[in-house]
């Protein structure tokens, strides 16, 4: 048929030949797929059917009108499937008969949200796209019934758009009245929301800002998809007045694009478009056998952390804790409601130059769901979330990075260079796994069970071995010890290692790039990693047996009051060892996964935990002083009162020194220095020269 006669079908001849298609159409296993979906709708009290494009392609005279009128083609397809089931079922079919349609799905023709202008009006397109933002679900009209103050009813259907014509007369032709009340409960409504799309962080041409369009969904689509997901949404392109300062109200000839959305399809594996799906299932039968196959291999861990960023060299212990991160443990919940926390952070600290940047980059782009947010760049409200307010002027919550992150997680880059009250809004996030907000007339606690990756550098460009981390790095205490490792990663010259990294920078720059033989494929590492996340394992009971073990030895170690480990880090042992036997695809935590994960909290300990005036390990590093600080100092000041005595007499300094020697903690030349610290310190002050008081 050509072009000129296909657009001359009448409405009732185009969905004679719609229905033709739905009843006769076999797919390639020679069933009737869509005269199973009509069947199956009253079972499912459904009141859409999937239509797939690429069957269309067989009824040429239909698919052309697609692209032409896409509005006339769906009511033909409602009236269409409406018949069909009148035939099957006709109560159902009356009692549905105004919400009957048709959702589209593998729309061939693609857009990206930059190429959406004034030409795609009234056409029918596919957009990919992030939800950013979702509204609350309101009800729209659909039909409604006025009423004059003599009981005439008056009907007004609402057509396209959203704007009600208030009836001008009443239907009864004897009545003169001409005010009206809406009377809803005979009325018709259907569910409506909107969400905001955005571009997709990969399309994004470099220095520009991502393009947004707000889009209307309605019925069974609302609140199909939340903020964070990846979607291609299939819609039609529509405009909407908007309103000019200076122009009167509705003779505005600005308009703006809005999509009226069709059907959503969840984008699978990382931006690939080939790759849509109906459902937000993101592992396929196929992938499925391949990840098993994978899994039972006997060398599946080493090639996993391999497999990680290979474009950098070393760091294995740190690839394998953000592996580890990337698929957490399961979070539990006891009896009294309350949750313990399953997501694993890690925090690295070092060098300028050591790939740091680099892997969390990496690993935000192969996280089943991974954000990458640099420190200066966000705020608080960026982080968590921000209330704004609607051009209706309603007030939205709007999801920050660790909302997003829900069930993924987020790194954080130049974590020292955040602003101290925006990164105090990670304080909740990552022990209680939630975010707190109260502001605007709304109080809501969103969940954020996010692991969080973080990186900084050190105060003083390089990393300093004879501080403690905490002189290191410029960050609050709490917040050190709710990551469950941290490594310092060092730049240390040693000629085989530099030879070694220089010979690897330099093959990534020829031209054959890396040696990809033991690597496995990004796509289904990220696969794997997605379908490693379902697992549950439980501790076996020698796995507890050297938790515990190893837990009781580290806090009896010399009993100076020091303090090896805490109970943070013996949940953090449990956590990595439940994450080693997921990720190895076991229903049960053993031995090895135990060993393994004590290795790595006391490889953590014996780089970062180690109190460098004493050599040893001592978790008050981690949180404040260290023991030997602490004690040093009460004893400086027991010192002090005892000479002061009770009517604070000021101590000559020289008397002061012998008797710090005496206690055999201070040499000379350190006592000194230490008055001249306490000095500085503002904990003593000179009362007349040479003499000391405390303050």
């Amino acid at each position: 048929m050509s072009k000129t006669q296909t657009s001359t079908f009448t409405d009732s001849a185009l969905s004679d030949r719609v229905k033709d298609f739905l009843i006769r159409f076999k797919d390639k296993h020679g069933t009737y797929r869509y005269v199973e979906a009509i069947d199956e709708m009253m079972p499912k009290h459904s009141k859409y059917i999937i239509i797939d494009y690429n069957d269309l392609v067989s009824v040429p005279e239909i698919e052309i009108i697609f692209s032409q009128t896409p509005d006339r083609l769906f009511d033909a397809f409602s009236r269409a499937i409406k018949e069909a089931l009148q035939t099957r079922f006709p109560d159902y079919a009356e009692k549905i008969k105004d919400e009957v349609r048709a959702r589209l799905i593998n729309y061939p023709l693609e857009r990206s949200l930059r190429q959406i202008n004034a030409e795609t009006i009234g056409k029918i397109t596919s957009v990919s796209g992030m939800v950013v933002r979702a509204s609350e679900v309101k009800p729209l009209a659909k039909e409604l019934i006025f009423v004059c103050p003599n009981d005439h009813p008056t009907k007004v259907i609402q057509l396209k758009g959203m704007d009600v014509k208030m009836p001008i007369v009443c239907d009864n032709p004897n009545c003169k009245h001409r005010d009206f009340d809406l009377k809803p409960e005979a009325s018709k409504f259907i569910d409506f929301q909107i969400l905001r799309l955005q571009e997709l962080p990969e399309d994004l041409p470099p220095g520009q800002l991502p393009h947004y369009i707000d889009i209307t969904i309605r019925q069974d689509l609302v609140d199909n998809s939340r903020p964070g997901d990846r979607i291609i949404l299939t819609g039609i392109v529509r405009v909407e007045q908007e309103a000019v300062t200076g122009v009167q109200r509705g003779h505005s000839g600005l308009y703006r694009l809005r999509i009226e959305g069709n059907n959503i399809e969840f984008l699978g594996g990382r931006g690939i478009k080939t790759d849509r799906k109906i459902a937000r299932e993101e592992v396929s039968p196929e992938d499925e056998k391949k990840i098993q196959a994978l899994s039972r291999m006997p060398d599946v861990y080493q090639r996993l952390v391999d497999s990680f960023a290979p474009h950098i060299m070393g760091q294995s212990l740190i690839k394998e804790a953000i592996i580890l991160l990337i698929v957490g443990a399961n979070q539990r919940i006891l009896g009294d409601g309350s949750k313990i926390r399953g997501d694993i952070n890690v925090f690295l600290v070092g060098d300028p130059g050591t790939a740091k940047s680099e892997m969390l980059k990496f690993c935000a782009r192969i996280a089943p769901r991974g954000l990458y947010t640099s420190g200066r760049g966000s705020t608080a409200a960026g982080l968590t979330a921000a209330i704004v307010r609607d051009k209706t002027g309603i007030m939205m919550l709007e999801a920050g990075a660790v909302v997003l992150g829900d069930q993924g997680l987020v790194c954080i880059d130049e974590f020292d260079k955040m602003k101290p009250e925006d990164r105090s809004a990670l304080h909740e996030v990552m022990e209680q796994q939630s975010v707190s907000i109260a502001k605007g007339g709304i109080v809501a606690t969103l969940n954020a069970r996010t692991s969080i990756l973080a990186a900084a550098n050190p105060m003083y460009g390089k990393y300093d071995p004879f501080k403690n981390i905490t002189e290191n790095v410029n960050l609050p205490i709490p917040l050190l010890t709710r990551f469950d490792l941290i490594f310092v990663v060092r730049d240390i010259p040693a000629k085989e290692k530099d030879e070694k990294i220089a010979r690897h920078i330099i093959e990534l720059h020829a031209t054959q790039g890396t040696d990809k033989r033991s690597v496995i494929d990004a796509d289904l590492l990220t696969k794997y990693l997605s379908y490693a996340k379902r697992g549950t394992p439980n501790l076996t009971k020698e796995a507890e047996d050297k938790i515990l073990d190893y837990y009781l030895k580290m806090r009896n170690v010399e009993s100076e009051e020091m303090i090896t480990v805490t109970p943070r880090q013996l949940e953090g042992i449990i956590r990595l060892s439940t994450a080693r036997a997921r990720l190895l695809m076991k229903d049960q935590v053993e031995e090895e996964d135990a060993e393994r994960a004590i290795f790595l909290i006391q490889s953590m300990l014996e780089d970062a935990g180690v109190d460098v005036n004493t050599g040893k390990v001592d978790l008050g590093v981690l949180q404040g002083k260290p023991r030997s600080e602490v004690s040093k100092m009460q004893l400086f000041m027991d010192i002090l009162k005892s000479l002061e005595g009770d009517n604070k007499v000021p101590v000559d300094e020289r008397t002061f020194v012998k008797e710090l020697e005496k206690s055999e903690k201070f040499k000379e030349d350190e006592a000194r220095n230490y008055i001249r610290r306490m000095l500085r310190e503002a904990s003593i002050y000179e009362s007349k020269p040479g003499h000391y008081n405390r303050v």
